[in-house]
């Protein structure tokens, strides 16, 4: 018998590698990824406003990850693991997951993806630039900071049974 389908849900700061990592993870276990920028780029990208509004975004993102979760919640009742990359900046944002994830009776599975903020930030200065495989929309210096100042690390017990990744 197989193992069950699992919620990997990835989170972490800016630049630390999240959406490397959950690509590199779908691949070697034969998940789908939904990478929430991924979504944004590509279904909004072209109508994004200069510059950027915050409220404008919010609507966005939430659309994006109800779709997500509706599509999320299909392949699991399918049988196939998927992983989530949607942010995930605040505790109580996490908290939220795992509740879902309890209510539905979802194996879960958080990872947590960090590094230093002179390596994140110079990971996203080069992001914007290279235009790579992982290049959703260009990060600002100035997005970069705000979404700083919304990360919040997690406490010791939320990283309890946590897969913890630190790149470098």
């Amino acid at each position: 018998m197989s193992a069950p389908a699992t919620l990997h849900v990835i989170f972490g700061p800016s630049g630390a590698g999240k959406t490397t990592y959950a690509h590199a993870f779908a691949r070697r276990e034969r998940a789908v990824p939904f990478i929430l920028d991924d979504w944004m780029a590509r279904l909004f990208a072209p109508d994004m406003p200069e510059p950027i509004e915050y409220e404008w975004m919010i609507e966005r993102v939430q659309r994006c990850e109800a779709q997500i979760w509706s599509t999320a919640a299909a392949c699991l009742a399918a049988g196939t693991s998927v992983i989530l990359d949607i942010g995930l900046m605040r505790r109580a944002d996490r908290a939220r997951v795992r509740e879902i994830a309890e209510a539905a009776e979802l194996p879960l599975q958080f990872h947590f993806v960090t590094a230093s903020a002179e390596t994140r930030r110079a990971r996203v200065a080069d992001r914007n630039v290279v235009r790579g495989e992982n290049f959703a929309i260009e990060v600002t210096p100035e997005m970069f900071e705000f979404v700083e100042g919304v990360f919040e690390a997690p406490e010791p017990a939320e990283l309890e049974g946590a897969i913890i990744s630190e790149s470098a």
